[in-house]
């Protein structure tokens, strides 16, 4: 009788170990799928700071002759009618358009209400071993692979594993690991090694 017990509750162990399994070998696989979602999540959240060469498009509402369009220029300002010169670089666009909707405030105009955007962003560099390295214009989202395409693809003796990048504001490039999730950012320089035979 015990014998005839065990032989049926096993087949009920080894489901109930089976389920289990199978439940935790996905919660690992979320666990570490919303490690990477909140890296990409925290990279899109992030707000971008504007720098040199951004054009952006800044409207005050009810006053088009102080909207239109304007380039941070190599001083990191930008210069609009009525207030003139304004330091942009390093701002998001939402701190941006309280600085400005301040000054107008500041003795200009009664509770102005600003909205900007970025229509142009800096452009990124890429050298290395690429078809056609040079400066290239930057899209929302552009990863390492997505800019070696639009240089021409990498050449036969491209290092396929390792990208060195310089962010903009930094002074030194810094190697990562190139795989399909690998960022560049506006003003980036990227560099595509030689691997050696």
């Amino acid at each position: 009788m015990k014998f005839l017990r065990l032989l049926l509750l096993a087949p009920a162990i080894a489901a109930a170990l089976l389920v289990t399994a199978c439940q935790s070998s996905p919660t690992a696989q979320r666990t570490a799928g919303d490690a990477t979602v909140s890296r990409a999540q925290t990279q899109a959240t992030t707000a971008y700071a504007l720098g040199t060469g951004d054009k952006l498009r800044i409207s005050v509402f009810g006053q088009p002759e102080l909207s239109g369009q304007f380039v941070v220029d190599g001083s990191g300002a930008i210069s609009m009618p009525l207030i003139g010169q304004m330091e942009a670089v390093g701002l998001s666009t939402p701190a941006l358009e309280d600085k400005i909707e301040a000054r107008l405030a500041d003795g200009f105009l009664l509770e102005p209400k600003v909205s900007a955007e970025v229509i142009n962003y800096r452009p990124f560099y890429i050298l290395g071993e690429v078809g056609r390295p040079g400066e290239y214009p930057y899209n929302s989202g552009l990863t390492v692979l997505n800019a070696v395409a639009a240089a021409g693809g990498f050449t036969y003796r491209a290092n396929k594993k390792v990208v060195f990048i310089k962010g903009a504001d930094s002074s030194e490039e810094v190697a990562f690991q190139l795989n399909t999730n690998t960022v560049v950012k506006p003003g980036d320089t990227v560099r595509i090694g030689e691997r050696i035979f």
